[in-house]
């Protein structure tokens, strides 16, 4: 499982799990059963309904068809980047910017399966996967996303280290007001709406670690946030 370093619009630096080969090909044969579930019902209702004239049962079929055929791009749209089957292995489909993919994002993805994964029956998205380095299949790259993992598989230590870079310059010593429990809720709180483009709660949440420091903010709620992670590993690793 590599790390990945995703950059916000704020050119903020946030690190995240790209998720494995193995648990997203899991994550198809989930979705794939749950798929042939459903193809099985659809032929039972056709045959239930066999008597019907063709154009008619015709119509009927494509109506019950539809799902199958729009089965990724629905869920992953109104599930917040998810299937059944990455709920499952707890991936979730984002931007690499760290953003909730819009629509067109998930549109596009979705339509470069057939080169991707249908045409190819997989082995194409799994070489690009492999050798892209940020987790992409063509249809990633084109749409800009990428499928992370949400596991907790670290300790919540290790999950706050973040790597500083050489001669990194901390700015706000108060930082060692906080434990280490605190910061790895300020991180989380911070990741996940920024994520969400939730921009309050990062404005909330600067205002309240500012007032904890008792300095004054002179930059924005989203470099001062990541600042404040960053110079607590510096302070905290150095020490």
């Amino acid at each position: 499982m590599d790390n990945f370093q995703i950059e916000t619009a704020q050119n903020v630096n946030i690190a995240q799990n790209v998720a494995g080969v193995g648990d997203r090909i899991l994550a198809y044969l989930i979705d794939s059963i749950i798929i042939a579930i459903y193809i099985i019902i659809l032929i039972f209702i056709i045959g239930v309904f066999e008597y019907l004239e063709d154009d008619i049962l015709f119509m009927i079929v494509m109506a019950i068809s539809l799902p199958i055929f729009l089965y990724h791009l629905l869920w992953e749209t109104f599930w917040d980047g998810r299937s059944p089957g990455k709920a499952v292995m707890k991936l979730r489909v984002v931007k690499l910017d760290g953003s909730k993919p819009a629509f067109s994002n998930f549109f596009i993805r979705w339509l470069l399966r057939i080169i991707d994964i249908s045409f190819t029956s997989g082995a194409l998205a799994l070489v690009t996967i492999l050798f892209n380095g940020k987790g992409q299949r063509l249809g990633d790259i084109a749409a800009t996303t990428t499928v992370i993992t949400e596991k907790k598989t670290m300790s919540f230590a290790h999950t706050l280290l973040m790597d500083i870079p050489e001669g990194y310059k901390p700015q706000y010593p108060q930082v060692t007001v906080f434990t280490d429990h605190e910061m790895q809720t300020i991180k989380n709180v911070f990741t996940e709406a920024n994520y969400n483009g939730n921009h309050n709660v990062i404005l909330k949440l600067s205002d309240r670690v500012s007032k904890v420091m008792d300095i004054t903010i002179e930059e924005t709620p989203v470099n001062f946030i990541d600042k404040v992670i960053k110079d607590y590993n510096y302070y905290t690793q150095n020490m």
